[in-house]
């Protein structure tokens, strides 16, 4: 994200990144290899972050089962807020970011400045960070999806955590979101509450739409959930190029997101395979949604997940595959 959506939140997932700094990394390794993948230790090991939403997830469990089972890598999965990812390029912890949601931020102090991550290319995912309401919302209000009339609606949304005033529900602080500054330039009748999680928003955005309850959320796509519930994002002033530039000044909407890859210094000069699997690794919103569907709703462990996805898709990520 959502999430630094978005951003989530991830969309986000995370899509304006707002993650706390030093962060204690956690090792949450992968499942030992299968025979096949014998000599794992001798191929290397590749330390991929996890960031909080189950796209990521999804994508870096592909990643993973293909390091593992096709190429003998072991791969140790980091999981880490999006800022602190970029960290431990620097420190040695993290050797792949394998969804990242714009932070030019960030490129420009650890890719530009300090020269310690390179950028590898496109997922090949499109991501999109905005406010979202349940469809039922806008059957029963028409106008509600211009921001313009938010303020109208602004008593529908009253939480006992929004002080009076509307709440925005966003997800964890450490997505990409503007959401804040969007609220106070617009001079929205609203208050920014944190759910905390990618879960959370899943959460609220199922129960505003099964028990008719009112919600405006930030939220981001590619998700699974769009699959399963209606809803109708709202339109904020239209992006342009620059209209964000100032984090304190923003009054547009989100950018559409290329999603790409950030990957250590030294993982691209040292990573052999490796690093070329993770550059040529590009897949569509559909491919992601499905294995995060299987991880989320029908009880399926990231590898078994990915394994279904590898399985049916045989000639997608065989392209992927070093020469």
């Amino acid at each position: 994200m959502k999430k630094s959506r978005l951003i989530a939140g991830v969309l986000v997932l995370g899509l304006s990144a707002a993650a706390c700094g030093g962060a204690k990394v956690e090792d949450d390794s992968a499942a030992a290899p299968s025979a096949s993948a014998a000599g794992a230790s001798a191929a290397g090991t590749v330390k991929i972050a996890i960031n909080g939403w189950v796209g990521y997830e999804a994508s870096a469990a592909v990643v993973s089962y293909l390091l593992e089972h096709e190429l003998g890598y072991k791969v140790e999965k980091v999981t880490l807020a999006e800022e602190p990812s970029w960290q431990g390029m620097e420190s040695g912890d993290v050797d792949v970011v394998i969804e990242n949601w714009g932070h030019e931020d960030l490129k420009k102090k650890y890719v530009e400045e300090k020269n310690v991550a390179v950028e590898a290319g496109s997922t090949g995912n499109k991501g999109v960070i905005g406010w979202y309401v349940p469809e039922w919302m806008v059957e029963k209000y028409p106008d509600i999806t211009d921001y313009k009339n938010l303020n109208k609606y602004a008593d529908l949304f009253k939480t006992s955590e929004s002080d009076g005033k509307g709440q925005l529900l966003d997800g964890d602080p450490s997505f990409v979101t503007n959401d804040e500054a969007l609220v106070k330039n617009l001079k929205l009748d609203y208050k920014v509450v944190y759910a905390g999680s990618e879960a959370a928003l899943i959460k609220a955005a199922k129960q505003a739409s099964e028990q008719k309850k009112p919600l405006l959320m930030y939220f981001y796509e590619p998700q699974w959930l769009f699959n399963q519930v209606k809803l109708v994002k709202v339109n904020l002033p239209v992006w342009e190029e620059g209209c964000d530039s100032d984090p304190k000044k923003v009054a547009c909407d989100y950018p559409p997101y290329d999603l790409d890859k950030i990957v250590s210094k030294k993982f691209a000069g040292t990573g052999g395979k490796a690093y070329e699997l993770v550059k040529n690794f590009q897949w569509t919103n559909d491919d992601q949604n499905a294995v995060a569907d299987d991880i989320t709703n029908n009880g399926m462990s990231a590898e078994d997940a990915a394994k279904k996805w590898v399985e049916a898709n045989t000639a997608k990520w065989q392209a992927w595959m070093p020469k």
